[in-house]
């Protein structure tokens, strides 16, 4: 009895994924005729979207966003079955073992996406916050309301999550969304925004604040990074050609980051246990994250003692280290590290690993071959986890602890919708904050200026 009624659901399982993709397909099918048109009239109701969305009440918004997460919550399995169909095309094509890893959703990962939904619905609004009122000497009062950015549109590679991320975080801060994942995850980004939809359907938010370009053609980009009349800002999530090429090519405002060169430098006089614990964690956490550690920097005060620990603690998760020439005198069998390999973004068990003189040294690696992401110091003294703090030039800079927190959840903003190396707007993990602005709001008395 019960084996049958597991064929059904499952048999009713697989003809809700073939429904969501059979719609999609004759969507996407009408798309790929006309990219540009297709894209055009997506930006078309997003700009008409936003403006709804842009005043919209704080409860709204967050019934919204709870709808949506109870919708993913409700259809996990069909999610972990497109997703399943991904994967197996994925692998049939090659596809590296990084981009396999941010493409496949799991039980877990699903949770994680829903749990961060329910967290950005639960921070505040900053939208119509304000800030100031100073009155000037004219009699004006000079203050500034926080307010959405308008159009945001999101490319990504893998990573079905951010369909979801990236729609929650929208929302909150009043944001409309053009949202376009690559291929290899198309049918799972399908019915995760089919979710959306239906959750936005049971909501006063208009369904069209959160658009899925259903179409792989890659002029559908094009279209999207030339539409400077409907989209405000582009934000791009992938490999450092795709970011590279968006950068370029775009007519439209960037928030982007290339790749992430983290580092983690292991200072004279500290807690080695400590200093090993953080190094393994922020290296095999996860490889294919941005925070994983790429090049590890220990003190050539402490390199005698630490380098057969960091041996031996790599050894069983198979990580192979690449070495200095200094490293290599004291662990002759590691590989000799090449000029590249400082440079190199890994996303792999791989690890560089190089003795410094010092902190002073170390800083100036970080600042000459990192990208400006996330690096670490591992330390007991106050003034040089100062001086690091200060001058190593990253969006994130911890102290005593894993480069892999580098994450919007783990900073307390619910989610994230990427990792900023912009000196401008925002830098760091982008949350509902930096996706607002401010306007002045000015008032006065009948003021006049003489």
């Amino acid at each position: 009895m019960n084996e049958t009624l597991n064929r059904a659901a499952a048999s009713a399982v697989a003809d809700a994924v073939a429904d969501v993709a059979t719609d999609a397909d004759a969507v996407a099918n009408v798309a790929d005729l006309n990219p540009q048109q297709h894209v055009k009239a997506l930006g078309e109701r997003a700009r008409t979207a936003s403006q709804v969305l842009a005043v919209a009440s704080t409860r709204d918004k967050n019934a919204a966003l709870v709808a949506i997460a109870d919708c993913l919550d409700k259809r996990v399995d069909e999610i972990l079955s497109a997703n399943a169909q991904d994967m197996a095309s994925a692998r049939e094509r090659d596809l590296d073992a990084p981009l396999l890893d941010r493409l496949e959703l799991t039980p877990a990962r699903l949770q994680s996406m829903s749990t961060g939904i329910r967290n950005v619905a639960a921070q505040s609004d900053p939208v119509g916050a304000m800030s100031g009122g100073d009155r000037q000497p004219s009699g004006l009062v000079i203050a500034k309301m926080r307010v959405p950015l308008g159009v945001i549109g999101v490319i990504y590679e893998s990573r079905p999550n951010v369909t979801a991320d990236a729609a929650a975080i929208c929302l909150k801060s009043g944001n409309a969304v053009i949202l376009r994942g690559g291929s290899e995850s198309i049918l799972s980004n399908r019915v995760i925004a089919d979710c959306i939809r239906q959750g936005l359907e049971s909501s006063a938010i208009p369904t069209d604040a959160v658009q899925l370009i259903n179409t792989t053609n890659r002029d559908a980009v094009g279209a999207l990074l030339r539409m400077e009349d409907y989209v405000d800002v582009i934000i791009p999530r992938g490999g450092k050609g795709l970011v590279t090429r968006i950068s370029e090519d775009a007519r439209v405002p960037v928030i982007k980051h290339l790749d992430g060169i983290c580092h983690v430098y292991v200072d004279e006089g500290c807690d080695l246990d400590m200093a090993l614990s953080v190094s393994v964690n922020a290296k095999t956490y996860r490889y294919g994250i941005c925070g994983s550690m790429e090049t590890l920097l220990v003190s050539q005060k402490v390199a005698e003692a630490f380098l057969p620990m960091v041996n031996d603690a790599m050894a069983p998760h198979e990580v192979e280290l690449r070495g200095c020439e200094q490293c290599l005198t004291l662990q002759p069998h590691w590989t000799a590290a090449m000029d590249e390999d400082w440079s190199t973004e890994y996303l792999g068990p791989v690890l560089s690993v190089k003795v410094v003189a010092d902190v002073n040294e170390a800083i100036a690696h970080i600042n000459h071959f990192g990208s400006g992401h996330t690096d670490a110091i591992i330390t007991a003294d106050i003034q040089r986890s100062e001086a690091f703090v200060r001058q190593v030039d990253s969006s994130s800079v911890l102290v005593n602890a894993a480069t892999c927190f580098a994450d919007g959840a783990e900073y307390g903003l619910g989610a994230e919708i990427g990792i900023s190396t912009n000196r401008m707007h925002v830098r760091g993990p982008v949350g509902v904050l930096g996706l607002t602005t401010e306007k002045y709001v000015v008032t006065g008395n009948g003021t006049i200026r003489s």
